[in-house]
């Protein structure tokens, strides 16, 4: 996978851990946010933390892509309410289409900010959309792809964990679930969906 650009739409901090896995394994992540997140990898005794954490370029980086470039990040400021800004701001730190698509928007700005950055995207590349619980707004039944023209793993996210159903789906737990779907995205997988976690019982 090295080499690749992926567009991940989240909100500051939400999806970090798929941002880390992308970037170890050498993709370009560009990283559309309100707010600069910078991206906190725990070091590991071979180092391999170090590296990763020296691969979060500043606001403003333009990535310059090589066939053996490390993984990075780059983090443009955008706003999901100005869909269209999004998309020139993400056009500029993209050195060339985006290989993959991974999108956890509020479902009020879901399809404007998707819409907005489809001409960013390959042909081909996959998406990956995520639906439901924190940053998402309320979810009972899951929408169309916003993007019916590329392969689309949704992932809806329940209220409760299926490990445990006396607590919320953690943290851990979706980014899980979200890289699972990311796999499934990039071994080309058709489109699917994924229900992670459960709906809380009705009292």
């Amino acid at each position: 996978m090295s080499g690749k650009n992926a567009l991940i739409l989240a909100g500051t901090g939400m999806l970090d851990k798929v941002v880390q896995t992308l970037i170890v394994e050498g993709w370009q992540v560009v990283l559309p946010s309100r707010r600069y997140n910078p991206i906190a990898f725990r070091g590991t005794e071979n180092g391999s933390g170090t590296a990763a954490r020296r691969a979060l370029r500043p606001k403003g980086h333009l990535p310059t892509v090589g066939r053996d470039a490390p993984g990075y990040a780059t983090w443009v400021e955008a706003q999901w309410e100005r869909p269209h800004e999004l998309a020139r701001a993400a056009e500029k730190a993209l050195a060339r289409p985006a290989d993959l698509l991974v999108a956890w928007v509020h479902d009020s700005d879901r399809r404007s900010v998707i819409g907005a950055v489809e001409s960013l995207l390959d042909p081909s590349a996959p998406v990956v959309e995520v639906a439901g619980g924190r940053g998402s707004g309320p979810t009972d039944d899951p929408a169309e792809p916003a993007l019916p023209g590329h392969p689309t793993q949704q992932v809806l996210l329940g209220t409760v964990s299926e490990r445990d159903s006396g607590r919320a789906l953690a943290q851990a737990e979706i980014v899980e679930g979200v890289l699972t779907a990311v796999r499934r995205a990039l071994d080309g997988r058709p489109s699917s969906l994924h229900q992670l976690g459960q709906r809380r019982p009705l009292p």
